[in-house]
């Protein structure tokens, strides 16, 4: 088994488990080892600093402690904590802007084993690829980072507010776009 199989498994048991704070200590703890990087990928998706994206996650599980304190529902915690976080950038999007704070997009990793050529064609790919993701009206590219994150259909729909149906419609379309874009490289 491996280590985030195993994570995954006492994560599970923790969940299920009833009304103790170390239980909610450990699922939030749990939760954030499984969760912390891809929620930060996704936060960043939204042209947030690197710091502000951290300070939201941590807001977010802030949030996750208080809900399992409170007793609430703990049915699909890593939809509810993606859902959360999603709502805390748009607020603070919302709050940069009317306030026109400029936001640091994230950085990107470069291939160390490809030779020069190939690393400009690789880069020339991403640029246009990035540049369809950007040109995509904004539910679209929301439902393509969650899903690149491994969420699924139902909850992105849950995150996003929107049917079932307009996630396909969206994915299909959105995924049309780039491979059409990819082609043309």
């Amino acid at each position: 088994m491996t280590n985030s199989s195993a994570n995954a498994a006492l994560l599970e048991q923790l969940l299920s488990s009833t009304n103790s704070q170390f239980t909610e200590e450990q699922a939030v703890i749990g939760l954030f080892s499984e969760l912390r990087h891809p929620l930060l990928r996704y936060v960043l998706t939204f042209g947030l600093s690197a710091h502000d994206a951290e300070e939201i996650v941590q807001e977010g599980f802030l949030q996750l402690f208080k809900h399992l304190q409170r007793g609430k529902s703990r049915a699909n915690l890593p939809g509810w904590i993606f859902r959360v976080c999603h709502n805390l950038a748009l607020k603070h999007l919302d709050r940069a802007r009317r306030s026109n704070a400029a936001c640091d997009g994230a950085a990107t990793a470069i291939d160390q084993s490809l030779n020069p050529e190939e690393l400009l064609v690789e880069a020339q790919r991403r640029q246009k690829l990035q540049a369809v993701l950007r040109a995509l009206p904004e539910q679209d590219r929301y439902c393509v980072c969650l899903r690149a994150e491994g969420l699924r259909y139902r909850d992105i729909a849950d995150i996003l507010g929107i049917s079932l149906g307009a996630v396909s419609l969206s994915l299909v379309r959105s995924f049309a776009r780039f491979a059409r874009a990819d082609q043309e490289c």
